[in-house]
């Protein structure tokens, strides 16, 4: 009783930092581990950053633990990679435009088993390990879901033993950091390398020259050749990928742009020093930073040439070490390369690393002398392709143009490509002229260009979507034609999220209440999480369950009032939308619903009222002016609601600035209701969704993207189903869809709108939000309209169930327990079992033969 009373007078971030005090009894450090932390500690201290404690900062002391840390990763890191070597496998190679990694120090603790020595032994030398990981910013190597999934299959990739590595560009600036000022979205850089990474491994060893522009001409000998060329120099930095408690690290290789020379000395001869600099500067421009656009296709020619140059580099890098790997003596090129395939998978997250195909044939046949059918074979075995949308802005089409002049061999090669499969359609459709047109990967409307999609399946010889629904899709609308012609190359890979992050380090307060009923196994196995079922109806851990929540919350709560000096209602719900911002997305459906509730409070302010806290989250790309007075409404509306008196605790409203995967982490494990509201057919998969679902949020969400699969593992009684089907809206367009018919019958969503347009929630500004509304009236694209009636609906249903905390708790532990389907460990698996044709391998770290090489 002491002690609770103890407990009860401290403040709720006193209460977390107690509990990451004490040390967890199942996971008790050993004293020779913690005292070998603190030495090497004091030396990386010492000798790495050159500091002693009277000057050291915390981020002398992040960094000091951070090359702790990799001491203890290399040998496993080496010992990988010989083994890889030594076994000639097959290895699988994850081509990825984006990599959102987040943070690494606490993650990686967690994979090596060596989180509580690290914590015990910085509280002897009187540090707050929490402190130290604050100051490691977020890799945001992405825009969003793209990024993050890529993420979590490296993860999960190396916990299975999986060989594999993850290619992409090593950008000096991530995405954007989002500042709200005034209300609106403001960008500022994400200079995440300002104070240097020290998780990567530069390797100068194995520099590459990359190629751009020129022409093409005939060898005497037949072959082509690129000549005339520019070039760029792709520097590659490495970063261990270790997995959860296995001897398994696998590599990330990120590719850095630098110039070929770091000076042209013409310049200097006539005193150009600073075109000089500045011509350097242009060639390193192709690494410099994320484009910040998300389902939205710019073909700006240095995307183009990021593209490019990321696959460049990574094939050379590929073949080099499949040839290094040949022990036999080949009579030939053929023989040489006819094995790639069975050595080498590749695949394409997304269309973005899709020049891959056009590059690998070119360097089989111009610098091999391979032909043309063996080159094109080795290919389509190598290659898979995972599609991400079905939004026609989101699809990648470069201009003819644009590839004549930066990549002429690759249009050549994408040419005579087309012209081949062209021929295949018509040998199996003959006479059916406007099929050829639709399966061209040539478009002529609008200036030619080159769909990438397209060119990605031809070239694949397997393409998947990311969901059941999103698989679905792809072969009746987008790939119609195209599964028509070889159905059998589609598949369907449900997306998954790593339960490591997700769960075991971003919520330990549910993590003791699992081991205590169902003991660790769940960590490697996530379908272990069904064994909860047998506790729905134990009322003790359905409280023990809710008062995790509770603490979960007041963490957020926390952190909202030290950042924005918000008072949030514990008790109320927390309501929580986090994702991109984006129009198929629908906040503003949310945000619509949340004005009704207002709207409530103020015309009958002694109402019996469920209390909710709504937040959103989400960063709007810089050119995407919707999106960014999305933003602007939601926090103009903030504004109002959370300044008037009558409102008081039972509605706040809450923008989360600068979404992240390090906020996530705090955000998911406290929040009672998961918004996943995006019109059916629109959105691919979704893992936000798996993550708040796994962390006992309910859902409330249309049928789409991978929540019809949460729906059929939980059952419909623990979800909140709302909304159009995609038959439904496919026939609300055949029929006209018009908005006023709804406004016209719904008068309080009239009301609404009409609240926005009369600059009721923008005062200072009243003319603001017009056009919005307008645009919304006019052009209701994603039926925000036409769902409004059976959202609000859904939402008193939410209500009401949240009034019985028993009945709530049991639905949050049904969606917990049903999670197992949506861990990436399961996605993997299916990937290397269907596509890639892999084997994982058990990493031997004994020492390596005399003479085995590093």
């Amino acid at each position: 009783n002491e002690y609770k009373s103890y407990l009860s007078d401290m403040t709720s971030e006193e209460r977390d930092r107690l509990k990451r005090k004490q040390i967890s009894l199942r996971d008790l450090p050993a004293i020779a581990n913690v005292k070998d932390v603190i030495e090497s500690f004091n030396r990386h201290l010492h000798y790495t950053c050159a500091k002693d404690r009277n000057v050291a900062t915390n981020k002398d002391f992040y960094f000091a633990l951070s090359h702790t840390i990799m001491d203890k990763l290399v040998g496993k890191w080496i010992r990988t990679q010989q083994n890889y070597h030594r076994e000639n496998v097959k290895r699988v190679y994850y081509l990825s435009l984006e990599f959102m990694m987040g943070r690494t120090l606490s993650n990686t603790m967690l994979n090596l088993g060596i989180d509580s020595s690290c914590d015990e032994a910085l509280y002897q030398l009187g540090l707050d390990i929490e402190d130290l990981e604050s100051e490691e910013p977020d890799a945001g190597l992405g825009n969003g879901g793209l990024g993050r999934l890529a993420a979590c299959f490296l993860d999960s990739l190396a916990t299975l033993g999986y060989p594999a590595y993850g290619y992409g560009i090593r950008y000096q600036y991530g995405l954007f950091n989002q500042v709200i000022s005034e209300c609106d979205q403001i960008e500022k850089p994400d200079s995440w390398l300002t104070y240097g990474n020290p998780w990567e491994k530069a390797r100068p060893e194995y520099l590459i020259p990359v190629k751009f522009y020129g022409s093409v001409r005939t060898r005497p000998d037949g072959r082509k050749e690129w000549v005339d060329t520019q070039t760029v120099i792709a520097m590659p930095y490495d970063t261990p990928i270790p997995g959860y408690d296995v001897n398994t690290v696998n590599t990330m290789r990120l590719w850095s742009a630098k110039s070929p020379k770091n000076f042209d000395l013409s310049y200097f001869n006539h005193g150009n020093y600073i075109d000089a600099v500045l011509d350097s500067n242009m060639a390193e421009n192709i690494s410099r930073v994320l484009y910040p656009n998300d389902n939205f296709f710019e073909g700006k020619e240095l995307r183009l040439k990021q593209e490019y140059f990321m696959v460049a580099a990574t094939l050379v890098d590929i073949i080099r070490r499949y040839n290094i790997n040949q022990t036999e003596t080949f009579s030939s090129k053929s023989q040489q390369y006819a094995a790639f395939p069975e050595k080498v998978a590749i695949q394409l997250n997304d269309t973005h690393p899709s020049l891959a195909v056009p590059e690998l044939l070119r360097i089989l046949m111009d610098e091999e002398g391979l032909t043309w059918d063996e080159a094109w074979k080795i290919s389509v075995g190598t290659f898979a392709y995972t599609n991400h949308t079905i939004l026609p802005e989101a699809l990648e089409r470069w201009p003819v143009s644009m590839l004549e002049r930066v990549l002429p061999r690759h249009l050549e090669i994408i040419y005579h490509i087309n012209y081949l499969h062209l021929q295949n359609v018509r040998d199996r459709f003959p006479g059916d002229d406007d099929r050829i047109r639709r399966m061209s990967l040539v478009e002529e409307t609008g200036g030619k260009r080159i769909n990438m999609a397209y060119l990605s399946v031809v070239s694949s010889h397997a393409v998947n979507g990311v969901a059941a629904i999103h698989s679905s899709l792809l072969t009746t609308s987008l790939f119609k034609d195209f599964f028509e012609m070889n159905p059998e190359k589609f598949q369907n890979k449900t997306n998954g999220i790593t339960p490591r992050r997700w769960l075991l380090l971003c919520n330990p307060n549910l993590c003791d209440l699992l081991a205590e009923k169902i003991g660790d196994g769940w960590r490697k196995d996530l379908y272990q999480l069904e064994k909860l079922k047998d506790y729905q109806s134990d009322k003790i851990f359905l409280q023990q369950l809710f008062k995790a929540k509770q603490e979960n919350k007041r963490k957020l709560a926390q952190y909202v009032f030290d950042k924005y000096g918000i008072e949030l209602n514990i008790g109320s719900m927390f309501d929580i939308q986090v994702k991109r911002i984006h129009e198929y997305k629908r906040q503003t459906l949310n945000l619509l619903h949340v004005i009704s509730l207002y709207n409530k409070i103020k015309s009958n302010p002694n109402a019996d009222f469920v209390p909710r806290t709504v937040m959103f989250g989400g960063k709007a790309a810089p050119g995407y002016h919707t999106a960014k007075q999305t933003v602007s409404l939601i926090c103009h509306v903030a504004n109002i609601i959370n300044n008037d008196p009558i409102v008081g605790d039972k509605l706040k409203v809450v923008f989360l600035e600068n979404y992240r995967c390090s906020l996530a982490e705090i955000i998911m494990p406290a929040a009672d209701l998961s918004e996943q509201i995006s019109l059916a057919g629109t959105e691919a998969s979704g893992t936000g969704n798996m993550k708040f679902m796994l962390n006992g949020a309910l859902t409330i969400g249309t049928l789409d993207g991978a929540n019809v699969e949460m729906r059929e593992e939980m059952g419909d009684d623990n979800i909140f189903i709302f909304g159009m089907r995609i038959p439904d809206v496919e026939k609300l367009w055949k029929d006209g869809y018009d908005t006023r018919r709804y406004l016209a019958r719904i008068p309080e969503l009239d009301l609404i709108l009409n609240q926005i347009k009369s600059g009721y929630f923008s005062p200072g500004n009243p003319h603001k939000f017009q056009d919005f509304v307008d645009n919304l009236v006019n052009n209701d694209r994603f039926c925000v309209i036409a769902d409004y009636e059976a959202y609000v609906e859904c939402q008193e249903r939410v209500s009401e169930l949240y009034l019985d905390w028993m009945k709530w708790s049991e639905k949050c532990l049904m969606n917990i327990a049903s999670s197992g389907k949506f861990s990436s460990d399961r996605t993997i698996k299916q990937y290397a079992e269907e596509i890639w044709n892999i084997e994982p391998i058990t990493i031997d770290l004994s020492p390596p033969k005399t003479g085995e090489s590093n």
